[in-house]
């Protein structure tokens, strides 16, 4: 049962966080509907080899843990595309600070993990870090999304701060959850079933798409930061105080060839 939540749970996390950094940012209705094809060509892919074993311990090699090379191909591509694509990171810069806060709240679903762990389908210490961590990172994104949708006088450091826990969070769950993949070279914590469940459907998808797209809004959020500190000015946060963030932009197309 818990399976069959956390798929519709995960498949609606997902479609919720494309529709919203996809359709709010400023780009052509081409570039729209090619991001929303290969967000849905990525996820198909994932599904389909989750479903053929092929993230599995060992089906990659035994050196590397299945979700790794994912999750490396998405996030390096990621970095990549905001570091050397001026377009890309016009378009990810462009949509409004309050949406890129507020789609970290479904990290709240991290409580699935606890829940994995407290039915010993997950291993400590991924299983509670990662779960714990998400969930102070989903429930404090909501006040922070508020207060961004008015323009609150809100100091830049409580958005850093938060930024910073939430970015960190993932790191340290990718990384305990590397060291608790069974039969891997990476192998230091033994404890049974390590992170089985995470190289299975419907969970292979977190450490493949959902994860990646968290740690991209962190940097795009940690660029906005670092914009408005430059410009010394609150309101530079934000789009303007008052203004509703979560309406499309308007303006000039973000994607240019």
């Amino acid at each position: 049962m818990l399976d069959i939540i956390g798929s519709l749970s995960l498949s609606a996390i997902l479609v919720i966080d494309v529709i919203v950094l996809v359709g709010l940012a400023r780009v052509p209705a081409r570039a729209r509907v090619i991001s929303y094809a290969l967000a849905a060509a990525w996820s198909v892919a994932v599904v389909v080899i989750g479903a053929m074993g092929g993230f599995a311990p060992g089906a990659m090699g035994r050196a590397i843990p299945g979700p790794v090379l994912p999750f490396a191909l998405l996030v390096s591509g990621g970095l990549a595309g905001w570091f050397l694509w001026p377009a890309l990171r016009e378009a990810l810069a462009s949509v409004p600070m309050a949406a890129l806060i507020g789609i970290n709240a479904f990290r709240i679903g991290g409580a699935f993990f606890v829940l994995l762990w407290a039915q010993g389908r997950l291993a400590a210490p991924f299983a509670p870090s990662a779960g714990w961590g998400d969930i102070i990172t989903g429930v404090a994104a909501i006040p922070l999304a508020l207060m961004a949708v008015r323009g609150s006088n809100v100091p830049r450091a409580v958005y850093g701060i938060w930024n910073a826990f939430g970015a960190l969070d993932l790191i340290v769950a990718i990384t305990l959850g590397v060291l608790s993949v069974p039969e891997t070279p990476f192998h230091v914590f033994v404890q049974e079933p390590g992170t089985l469940a995470m190289s299975m459907l419907p969970w292979v998808g977190v450490p493949t798409i959902l994860v990646p797209l968290y740690l991209l809004t962190h940097v795009v959020i940690a660029a906005r930061l670092r914009s408005a500190k430059r410009e010394k000015g609150p309101d530079s946060i934000f789009e303007k105080r008052g203004q509703a963030q979560f309406s499309r932009p308007s303006g000039p197309m973000a994607f240019r060839k």
